[in-house]
């Protein structure tokens, strides 16, 4: 696969491919449980992960445009002041809807501080491709450079089919789910460099 670095050009492709490959995972639903609703505001929402990547971190695309990987590089450390992304994504897509707001603030509260990581925000494979290994392509080669300067990775996986891909690429469950309210649970997971 080749890949190459996403930029300001890519913003609303990205967006659209997030809003592709996660329309139906259960975080999602549980956010926007009324599909057609969800079909409205899906991307918008996605969309502040892409515009966060873009402005704090970087994104990694498949040159054909069938995968990205949005990563940030977290310090160690608590976090100075409050974390504005949540009501960022809720006031994007979705003013009225809690939910939107609540799904960041309890990822928030389990992220860990300990040390510096590489955070792997979001991952996307178009649903038609999903299932070629993309994602494993898209990942290792940070996963090698973490490996190679001893950083650690950390992600939430937002399902238990993307939890065992995870772990089959060395991440390990923390032990403690993010349990959002009359929904899914989502696991955090850490990988330690090898």
């Amino acid at each position: 696969m080749e890949i190459r670095a996403g930029g300001p050009g890519d913003r609303d492709a990205v967006a659209r491919l997030l809003d592709a490959a996660f329309f139906d995972d259960p975080v999602s639903t549980w956010v926007f449980p009324e599909p057609e609703h969800r079909r409205a505001v899906h991307a918008a929402f996605l969309g502040v992960f892409v515009d966060v990547a873009l402005a704090e971190g970087r994104i990694d695309c498949a040159a054909d445009g069938s995968a990205a990987a949005l990563w940030l590089r977290i310090p160690a450390g608590e976090p100075e002041g409050e974390d504005e992304v949540p009501a960022r994504m809720r006031e994007a897509a979705d003013p009225d809807n809690e939910r939107c707001e609540l799904v960041g603030r309890l990822m928030g509260e389990v992220h860990p501080t300990s040390e510096e990581h590489e955070y792997l925000l979001m991952i996307a494979v178009d649903p038609d491709r999903q299932g070629e290994g993309l994602g494993t392509e898209l990942i290792r080669p940070v996963l090698e450079r973490c490996d190679r300067d001893g950083v650690a990775a950390y992600l939430e996986a937002s399902s238990e089919r993307s939890m065992r891909l995870y772990e089959r690429l060395g991440w390990e469950f923390t032990g403690t789910p993010v349990r959002l309210p009359d929904g899914p649970p989502m696991w955090p997971m850490w990988r330690k460099p090898r």
